[in-house]
């Protein structure tokens, strides 16, 4: 539902949470840091390596193996990397479990957001401030090829990620699966959908949302419920993932107030 490419892994990177070298991933892992990636040059497997992979395991983190070329564009010109560097979160991350147990508390029905591989920051800063504003649980977000909580996110929030839990999952489809046994719905965003205001969006329902180029991939789509599709009246036949999103979000409470 969307045409709008968001920037390159790189370029969406923030300097001041990019870590270049052994010493300052092992020390970010040793301090507790949340660690968003962890890149590791295919290869290596000295001390201070397995030491790196040790403390990755720990923490949950997966290693992304990958050639010296790729570390040498994440490091910059002339940067000692050692084979190693990490990208940290912005902020801490929530568990899904978070979410439900929130909802739960205000004896509300969960409604979340679950988004399928968006990779601009601003997109996913401007997703998270709708999500608190709309009452939303939280956002899942996908472990992998996506936009992770970084600086830029968070001042895209407006603030609102201080105020939003942010989950991340390494498979959508699988908790979208294990979301159904909470008693969840789920409806995402596609322009061949039903127009939104025939669907029943009320009660515990997740909105899904695609990739900026690419939608909602094929195997998310085919474990929704429903899915969704909003009028569109110009010459150009689609929105901006953040908009879309903001869109089917209100119907969800137009529906909900209702």
């Amino acid at each position: 539902m969307d045409v709008n490419i968001g920037e390159g892994d790189l370029s969406m990177r923030d300097e001041e949470f990019t870590l270049i070298g052994r010493n300052p991933v092992i020390e970010a892992f040793r301090a507790g840091k949340a660690i968003d990636r962890l890149f590791v040059q295919d290869g290596l497997h000295d001390g201070p390596i397995s030491t790196i992979l040790r403390e990755a395991k720990k923490a949950g983190v997966k290693p992304e193996f990958v050639k010296k070329e790729r570390l040498d564009e994440i490091a910059g010109q002339g940067a000692s990397h050692q084979g190693v560097a990490a990208y940290l979160a912005a902020f801490h991350y929530s568990s899904v479990q978070e979410m439900l147990d929130a909802a739960h508390e205000k004896n509300e029905d969960p409604f979340l957001f679950i988004l399928d591989g968006i990779e601009d920051p601003h997109n996913l800063g401007a997703m998270i401030r709708t999500a608190n504003l709309v009452g939303a649980h939280g956002v899942i977000i996908r472990e992998r090829r996506a936009v992770g909580l970084t600086s830029t996110v968070a001042k895209s929030s407006a603030g609102a990620l201080e105020h939003t839990r942010v989950a991340k999952v390494t498979n959508i489809g699988q908790t979208i699966e294990e979301l159904k046994k909470e008693g969840m719905w789920f409806v995402c965003a596609d322009m061949d959908g039903e127009l939104m205001y025939k669907l029943n969006l009320k009660g515990a329902i997740g909105l899904v949302i695609g990739n900026e180029g690419e939608g909602v991939s094929r195997l998310v789509k085919e474990k929704c419920d429903m899915v969704a599709s909003i009028p569109m009246k110009g010459d150009i036949d689609s929105l901006n993932a953040s908009v879309a999103c903001g869109v089917l979000a209100y119907e969800i409470v137009r529906q909900r107030l209702n």
